[in-house]
């Protein structure tokens, strides 16, 4: 199994359970942003977004660089990564679960057709 810190698997996932931060990520998949650009789309005043980017900024999945009084984040895929190598070995295991299953399905049919 992959080892991944259970404060990093808290915080990512705290981060992407809400649908405000999952629209920010996509906006930032398509490029770095500042953060009024970010906040444009919201109805919610500038501190709410600003908590929101903090909340992203603490789990890791995004960075932010000051140039004067302009805030740009930048998304960062670390942690996502490593969620997904997490999620990967889940995946793996209820796989072969599953097949594990199908091919013992398969052998009670075939001995109840005997």
């Amino acid at each position: 199994m992959v080892k991944c810190s259970p404060r990093l698997l808290n915080r990512t996932f705290a981060a992407l359970a809400d649908p405000t931060r999952r629209r920010i990520l996509e906006h930032l998949a398509h490029g770095d942003r500042c953060v009024t650009d970010l906040a444009r789309p919201y109805s919610m005043s500038l501190p709410a977004v600003s908590k929101h980017l903090r909340i992203l900024e603490n789990a890791g999945l995004v960075s932010r660089r000051r140039r004067g009084r302009v805030h740009s984040l930048k998304l960062e895929a670390k942690p996502m990564r490593e969620v997904q190598q997490w999620i990967e070995e889940y995946r793996k295991f209820w796989e072969e679960s599953f097949d594990r299953l199908d091919e013992y399905l398969k052998q009670l049919q075939t001995k109840e057709t005997k």
